[in-house]
């Protein structure tokens, strides 16, 4: 299934129906009272958060939406029937943004929540409710009110325990292949990861997610390469594994190239330089990068803070990787470590 996390969509209530001018002209009653009935209440357009949906890709091919509008009312006392609400479905992580504000609506953060996206209009009053006793004939009603509508934005934003980032070829894809059963396309090249992937991880008794994110680079946080397509999805992790891969041409000191994705993601959101973090040196299974590692451990340390090594390739040190992460998981959850 194609991966598709931002949508631009229509949404309508449906319009309340009109009132009734209406009449009692029964033969025993010749001269009856007004009898019009209301208007009933349209639908309005509710979203739903929907565990088993993993994308907005059914936004792509249905734009515009419109709740049923209620029935007119009639005589003899009669109400017009309500319209349907319309009910929409949408995936756990949705955010719900006004299109022309950019005003935020709401945030599906749970299975099973509902938000009223697009209200229905007020059926009309019909004239039996114009009666006085002053003006027993009335011949006024009102129409019913106008369905709510708007141009809403919506973005899925993958609700991860672990965001995995880094410079392209950093291993993210390897490394999360390894620790869970997701399979993620991996190649030796820039941007392999297009669309993120999540994999689930157990360590002892803790399962948690962990998500394969697109590569950054330089200018992310202002569009650049994936950019913000990739950095909307970091925002709702709870902890970042930071893998930096020393045998990387394009970026060879290790130090800058930390430094770098971590100005991004405080151009973006300074609030993610408070996020745990695991910083990690990726393929040590290459002699150039042990190498490397001894003569920049106490350097890279003072920038980085302590740091791990691993190699997805040959499991060297995942073990020890995958403890520290089920510890950081457990303190960010507010467990004991």
């Amino acid at each position: 299934m194609k991966f598709i996390d931002e949508a631009k969509i229509f949404v309508k209530g449906g319009d309340g129906g009109h009132g009734c001018v209406a009449f009692r002209r029964e033969k025993w009653a010749p001269r009856g009272g007004p009898s019009g009935g209301n208007g009933g209440d349209g639908g309005s357009i509710i979203f739903k958060a929907d565990s088993g949906l993993s994308t907005l890709l059914d936004f792509k091919y249905q734009r515009h939406f419109e709740a049923e509008r209620g029935q007119h009312g009639m005589g003899s006392d009669c109400y017009g029937r309500c319209g349907k609400d319309m009910i929409i479905s949408v995936p756990v992580g949705t955010s719900v943004k006004e299109a022309q504000t950019g005003l935020p609506l709401y945030d599906f953060t749970t299975a099973g929540k509902e938000f009223v996206v697009a209200q229905g209009g007020k059926g009309g009053r019909g004239n039996m409710h114009f009666a006085t006793s002053t003006h027993q004939a009335p011949r006024e009603a009102e129409d019913g009110v106008l369905g709510e509508q708007r141009w809403l934005l919506l973005e899925l934003k993958l609700l991860a325990d672990v965001g995995l980032i880094g410079f392209p070829n950093a291993g993210k894809s390897t490394l999360l292949s390894v620790i869970s059963k997701a399979r993620p396309k991996i190649a030796d090249y820039p941007f392999t990861t297009k669309t993120p992937v999540l994999g689930v991880v157990q360590v002892r008794e803790q399962n948690f997610t962990v998500a394969d994110l697109p590569g950054l680079i330089e200018g992310a946080s202002e569009g650049a390469g994936l950019g913000i397509q990739f950095l909307k999805h970091v925002e709702r992790t709870k902890l970042l594994v930071h893998l930096i891969n020393l045998a990387d041409p394009e970026h060879p000191d290790p130090i800058e190239a930390y430094q770098t994705i971590r100005a991004e993601l405080k151009a973006f959101n300074p609030d993610l330089l408070k996020r745990p973090e695991i910083v990690v040196l990726s393929k040590i299974d290459l002699p150039e990068v042990k190498t490397q590692i001894k003569k920049l451990e106490k350097k890279l340390t003072k920038v980085t803070g302590p740091f791990l090594t691993l190699s997805a390739v040959s499991h060297e040190g995942i073990d020890p990787f995958l403890n520290a992460l089920g510890k950081k998981i457990g303190q960010a959850r507010g467990k004991k470590p």
